[in-house]
């Protein structure tokens, strides 16, 4: 654990989270499913953002250009994952430039989804509770700048860590080492940083879901007119905490594999194939479902989707509209 003076030294194997193989033909099959899920629902996610760039509406649509990021997030952090599962999976050290630059992105885009549910939340929540200001108050260029105080919210953390792994080693992004975000701690107490940073924001993501629902529902009972628009923005806002719910789960991934390895040890076939079905229920599924479930659910962006999905074969491309 730490040493006397603070610092890690070097991280005990749990907090690797990477473990040596024999590659053989069952392993070789996980992998192959594995990636094959991420690309395939990367490929989904691509065809649903092009839905999106179809119609100008939808880019001048501030729900509409917040689900275009999410979108575009969960497909990088896909592949960023995926990348890092083959090179850990190899049992591949790769400078730590690289490493760095691939945990910097998987990290940010991790935490951007459940920010951008919160955003989208309170987005619904304007329209509804304050109608007459929406348009001026959810504008396309406000809701590019909340994009970026996104980004920046989920870079502070990482961004930090870089640093002072940098001021203490100034040479630090020269070596060469296994890929891990362990890489990056110096001090103990770095680990607990981020795992308080963690609970923050999901539980700040949790709150305003929950506070934008119960409004959202109060003026559901209180309105005369436009009471749909009311249920299903109310509705939408449900969703949104299904939805972080799903990010959780993925949250939940390293905390899981260590209590495998605690209990199990990493040399049996038991530990193997649980870290298999870990990484792909636990890590990469609720990624791959939470943009496809919003999509399929959205009446003007699902048309579209399936009429780009299949080609564009001998049908007439739908109208958009837009409630």
């Amino acid at each position: 654990m730490a040493d006397s003076n603070g610092t890690i030294g070097d991280v005990p194997f749990i907090h690797e989270q990477f473990f040596k193989l024999d590659i053989d033909a069952a392993i070789s099959t996980e992998t192959a499913v594995a990636v094959l899920t991420s690309l395939f629902f990367c490929f989904v996610n691509c065809v649903m953002l092009f839905a999106l760039k179809s119609k100008r509406i939808f880019q001048e649509t501030p729900r509409y250009i917040l689900f275009g990021h999410m979108l575009m997030n969960d497909s990088v952090l896909l592949l960023v994952t995926t990348i890092m599962y083959i090179v850990v999976l190899c049992f591949l050290p790769i400078p730590k430039s690289i490493c760095t630059l691939l945990v910097f992105i998987s990290y940010c885009t991790f935490f951007n989804t459940p920010l951008t549910l919160a955003l989208m939340s309170l987005e619904r929540y304007i329209a509804i509770c304050f109608p007459l200001r929406h348009c001026n108050i959810a504008t396309p260029k406000r809701t590019g700048i909340a994009i970026g105080i996104i980004w920046f919210l989920s870079s502070i953390n990482i961004i930090a860590d870089i640093i002072l792994a940098l001021s203490v080693n100034p040479n630090y992004l020269a070596d060469i080492a296994f890929c891990t975000l362990e890489k990056l701690f110096i001090a103990k107490w770095q680990v607990d940083k981020s795992q308080g940073f963690d609970v923050f924001y999901f539980v700040s993501v949790a709150v305003i879901i929950i506070f934008t629902y119960i409004s959202i529902m109060m003026a559901v009972k209180s309105v005369s007119s436009d009471k749909d628009s009311a249920k299903k923005a109310l509705k939408t806002v449900l969703l949104h905490l299904i939805q972080l719910g799903l990010c959780l789960t993925s949250f939940l991934y390293a905390t899981i594999e260590r209590t495998l390895y605690t209990v199990i040890g990493s040399g049996s076939s038991l530990f193997i194939n649980l870290r298999y079905i870990n990484y792909l229920l636990v890590l990469i599924l609720p990624r791959c479902l939470s943009p496809l479930i919003y999509g399929m659910r959205d009446e003007a962006v699902w048309p579209l989707f399936k009429y780009f999905f299949c080609y564009c074969s001998g049908k007439v491309k739908p109208s958009v509209t837009i409630h």
